[in-house]
């Protein structure tokens, strides 16, 4: 029976229903036969081939990042759908993060996943559609913050009145840095400016800015911190709109003041921060505004003090000329005089007394220096000196004779142990028998038995012996 397999593919049923003998043999030529791999690779190639860089559009559906970081998604219309990937190393390049229900325009190549046998499309970049990848991005971190509170105005700061460290985290070569300090030197020239250079713009910019905060917010005693640059493009700004940026001046431990751009661009670090400023300039306007309202208040009660003791000094005052004028106080000036003079008196007795006791403690103090004078000091070292040489001299005596006390008794307690020690008596030609194991001392004959087994220790070592008789 012949199988189906057996037959070309371009043989149709009536060659195969005619008898041999009618029709002649026509040669067939050979056939190749492919794996699954191989056709496979085959249509991967003529797919890479052929759309080598395509752009497609349609709703994401299924996205999902893997923990090896790529990002699997399907993208479909109303009647069709393709599996997509996105590697890790073009997916950090993405502003905004893939989630489903996006319409989006992805540009990449047709490939096939080989050990399911599915084409997919290999995507290198992606963006929204009807609305630019940045923005979307924008949007998706502001209400992600909003929702964590990130933006609530109940964990805002207040600026601190008199900030005497100020710091400050921007660019060293913008026009912004030049303006902060210009403005804070003209009108608050006591604060001590820190400032931490960071980048503001392009690929690393944003952990710059984040590292540049928590550096400040480690520096003691500052009170106050604005970070920001000059204006630009959205692109420019973007590292404003950074979640680490957000993050990092939302765990700042001194209130933040941002100030980015002109006064129309908005970033993420504006809506963190405790304070916007529309520009650079007006954030250094603002941390001296609240100096400027101090110093104002300062002033006010400086004018109200002045006036309550003006009027107070008045009103005694006419008090005092009301009181002289009564009879019931004639006289009272001259009992003034005479208690003045009497304060005087006292006064002068006081000093007189005061000189007299400076005097005594002056002659007091030259008697002591004297007597000092008198003390020689280095005389008295040289006595302690000679008493602890002699005392050295008899310690080390003692010490010395105590010694050889001790080497004589411990030469007469070895003399006495070596008479003692079993090992002298096997020098004078005895010995110890054992048993074969070393576990008891033999002490008769009967306790072994011929053919066994002995060890016998000697004064210069060790035998070991068979036993071939007894008595």
């Amino acid at each position: 029976m012949s199988d189906l397999f057996d037959l070309p593919f371009e043989d149709d049923e009536r060659d195969v229903a005619e008898p041999p003998s009618a029709v002649a043999p026509t040669p067939v030529a050979a056939r190749r036969v492919l794996t699954v791999t191989e056709l496979t690779v085959k249509v991967r190639d003529l797919l890479e081939a052929e759309f080598a860089e395509v752009l497609v559009e349609g709703e994401l559906s299924n996205c999902k990042v893997w923990n090896t970081g790529h990002l699997y998604f399907t993208l479909k219309d109303g009647s069709s759908q393709i599996r997509g990937v996105v590697f890790r190393t073009a997916l950090r390049y993405l502003k905004f993060k893939p989630a489903d229900g996006l319409r989006v325009v992805a540009r990449g190549r047709v490939s096939v996943y080989e050990p399911k046998g599915e084409y997919q499309l290999v995507c290198e970049y992606m963006e929204p559609q009807g609305l630019g990848a940045l923005q979307l991005a924008f949007d998706q971190l502001r209400k992600r913050l909003q929702d964590e509170g990130l933006f609530d105005a109940a964990r805002k700061r207040p600026l601190p009145a008199l900030p005497r460290k100020i710091g400050i985290v921007t660019s060293l070569d913008g026009a912004a840095i030049r303006d902060i300090i210009k403005i804070l030197r003209r009108r608050h020239a006591n604060a001590h400016l820190i400032i931490r250079p960071a980048r503001v713009q392009g690929e690393g910019a944003a952990l710059e800015i984040a590292r540049g905060l928590r550096a400040l917010g480690r520096v003691p005693g500052v009170e106050v911190v604005i970070v920001g640059r000059g204006g630009g493009s959205i692109e420019d700004l973007w590292a404003f709109n950074e979640e680490i940026v957000a993050r990092a001046i939302a765990q700042c431990p001194v209130p933040v003041i941002s100030a980015v751009g002109h006064e129309s661009d908005v970033t993420i670090a504006d809506f963190v921060a405790d304070l916007r400023a529309p520009t650079p300039s007006a954030a250094a306007e603002l941390v001296v505004a609240a100096t400027d309202d101090f110093a104002s208040r300062i002033d006010g009660l400086r004018d109200r003090l002045r006036a309550a003791a003006r009027g107070r000094a008045q009103g005694l005052s006419r008090r005092v000329h009301a009181a002289d004028g009564r009879p019931a106080f004639a006289g009272f000036r001259g009992r003034l005089a005479m208690r003045a003079r009497y304060a005087g008196d006292l006064a002068h007795t006081l000093d007189r007394l005061m000189r007299d006791a400076l005097v005594a403690r002056e002659r007091r103090r030259q008697s002591l220096e004297r007597q000092l004078a008198t003390f020689d000091v280095g005389r008295r070292l040289a006595q302690f000196r000679g008493r602890l040489d002699t005392s050295s001299e008899a310690l080390l005596g003692a010490a010395r004779g105590r010694r050889q006390r001790a080497t004589l008794q411990l030469a007469n307690v070895a003399a006495r142990l070596e008479t003692l020690s079993p090992l002298a008596v096997l020098g004078r030609g005895y010995a110890v028998c054992w048993t074969a194991d070393g576990a008891r001392v033999i002490r008769a004959a009967s306790d072994v038995a011929i053919g066994d087994t002995v060890r016998v220790t000697l004064s210069d070592g060790k035998i070991t012996a068979k036993v071939s008789g007894t008595e």
